[in-house]
């Protein structure tokens, strides 16, 4: 039987163009090989299974290579890239530091570094997970770290930079490997089933990338687990049943629920997918990722950050047509605010079904008010179809008639000819009628109440107590005075209040409170005595006695002194 190698292993990167995810690292090393600009100790750091130690043996097998392609790649064919393919070079030596990490394995690579290499250019120490050294051994590791011989290389990778002393980190080129996106992990996977001849449905792929969480090696361990599971054929029912993951379905069919403000339905589903062992709070993270892929699909700039599969990214672009920007953020909005919550909820599952009952009641209170609003414009638009409309009346240019004066019986009389009509109207006449409303008019004026003038006044002053409480103090100790003329005089303490903006503002209010648009202010400053005050005690003892001059006789007789 032959003896089976994992995906991981087998399709593990040799050259620095099958390097997956990592395109600036690659460049730069390259760049860095063909211009003989290498650094004596470089450090890989980053997330697990993103090709750290995969492209530390690429660059320990390139530079000792003797033939290098253009392109910057081991050429697979000189004695030391065929050493290396049988792992019986001894230039390139590996150390795992968590079990290594003690003064004394240092101390053993340090003598190590002093013999040179016997085939190739250069000796190359990768140490992987170097943060687990220990303090002890960073320091003994310093030295020789930064003045290496020049055939010596250091490649340090490691998942915890933080844990590193700054010392070292000093004396490193550091790269900073990235998560690898999901695209080019299932980009990977479906290269690898065709490799295999397995099918491999590109929605699965998604989900096994998805899942891995940014690591390809995880990725490929999913993957050879899935193979397993279903034979030469990976589909998206079997991964979703064998990794555990929930079905989009299910969020796809909550969102149609959501939008038609059906609560009961939602309520069922979400308990369908409890009783499948689901935790609710998983559940709440996946529906907001869910809403996201929504809101992404709306703007056609952020397409490109939706990693799905072809056919689920359609079913994501039909339904995001049926939702607002508005509303899918207001859902969003609940989904994060009960996420929070979900934690420390003592009833957990009450916690998701009211944040659920506040999603479609979201929808039912839009659906409400449009209905309202849609049964208001009917309303208006029979209102008005049943309204009369008045003819308009068309107007006849002015035409100016000038009066012609006639005698006739010794009365003048002035003719207006209005309209093609002749009407006869006495002078006397006219003068009376128009002598009569002046001085209806005038009496109209006139009729000014003074108690409703101080109740406007009070009311004004009220009112801006708050605002100006100097001038409303003094509105109100002075009673206003009428004058002819609908005139009235408003007494000031003092010319500072006598603002022009602030008396205009009064003004206004009057007019509009006593419903008389005639009145007019005046205003005049009233001069003050001045009321001396007392301070020291011989001016409180004479202001004492001008009240009761016996005061000052009883000082005498007493022989009494003012203390000051």
């Amino acid at each position: 039987m032959e003896n089976f190698v994992v995906s991981a292993r087998k399709y593990r990167p040799n050259t620095f163009n099958t390097v997956v995810g990592q395109d600036s690292i690659i460049t730069t090393l390259k760049n860095a090989i063909k211009n003989d600009h290498l650094a004596q100790s470089f450090l890989f750091c980053g997330p697990r299974g993103v090709g750290k130690t995969t492209c530390a043996r690429i660059l320990a097998k390139t530079i000792n290579c003797e033939n290098l392609t253009d392109d910057i790649e081991a050429c697979d064919e000189c004695e030391s890239c065929i050493s290396y393919k049988e792992s019986s070079l001894f230039n390139i030596f590996e150390l795992d530091a968590a079990s290594n990490n003690s003064v004394d394995d240092i101390r053993t690579l340090v003598d190590q570094v002093r013999i040179p290499p016997q085939i190739g250019k250069y000796k190359v120490y990768i140490i992987d997970e170097v943060h687990m050294l220990s303090t002890a051994a960073f320091n003994a590791f310093l030295k020789t770290l930064e003045e290496p011989p020049a055939y010596v290389k250091f490649i340090l990778a490691t998942t915890e930079r933080h844990k590193i002393i700054p010392t070292i980190l000093s004396r490193c080129q550091i790269y900073n490997f990235r998560s690898i996106s999901v695209d080019d992990i299932a980009n990977h996977l479906a290269f690898v089933a065709k490799s295999e001849n397995i099918k491999a449905d590109s929605d699965a792929l998604h989900i096994i990338a998805q899942k891995s969480d940014g690591a390809l090696r995880d990725a490929l361990s999913i993957f050879d687990q899935i193979v397993n599971f279903t034979g030469n054929e990976v589909t998206y029912d079997a991964v979703i049943k064998n990794l555990n993951v929930l079905d989009y379905d299910y969020y796809f069919k909550l969102t149609d629920n959501i939008l038609k403000a059906d609560i009961s339905s939602s309520l069922l589903l979400v308990n369908e997918i409890l009783e499948m062992g689901f935790d609710g709070h998983h559940f709440l993270i996946g529906f907001g990722e869910h809403l996201r892929n929504l809101l992404i699909c709306k703007d056609s700039a952020t397409i490109k950050l939706l990693e799905v599969g072809t056919n689920i990214k359609k079913r994501y672009f039909e339904q995001s047509k049926n939702f607002t920007i508005n509303f899918l953020l207001k859902i969003l909005e609940i989904n994060n605010k009960n996420d929070v919550l979900y934690k420390s909820s003592s009833n957990k599952r009450l916690q998701l079904e009211i944040a659920l009952m506040q999603m479609c009641s979201l929808n039912l209170i839009d659906t409400e008010q449009k209905t309202k609003e849609t049964k208001t414009i009917e309303k208006q638009a029979i209102q008005i179809k049943n309204t009369p409309v008045p003819q308009e009346k068309i107007e006849e240019p002015e035409k100016k008639y000038e009066p012609k004066k006639v005698t006739i019986e010794n009365e003048t009389k002035s003719i207006f000819s209005v309209k093609d009509k002749l009407v006869s109207v006495s002078e006397d006449e006219i003068k009376e009628n128009v002598q009569e409303k002046e001085e209806t008019y005038e009496i109209a004026e006139k009729q000014i109440n003074k108690e409703e003038l101080i109740k406007a006044i009070k009311k004004y002053a009220c009112d801006i107590e708050v605002d100006n409480p100097a001038i409303s103090k003094t509105l109100t100790n002075y009673e206003p005075e009428l004058k002819e003329n609908n005139v009235v005089v408003i007494t000031l303490d003092n010319k500072v209040q006598d603002d022009k903006q602030q008396l205009h503002k009064l003004l206004g209010f009057l007019k509009n409170e006593i419903n008389n648009t005639q009145i007019r202010l005046e205003t005049k400053i009233t001069e003050k005595t001045k009321i001396s005050k007392a301070y020291t005690p011989k001016e409180k003892f004479n202001k004492m006695a001008q009240k009761n001059p016996a005061l000052n006789e009883l000082k005498k007789q007493l022989d009494l002194e003012i203390e000051f």
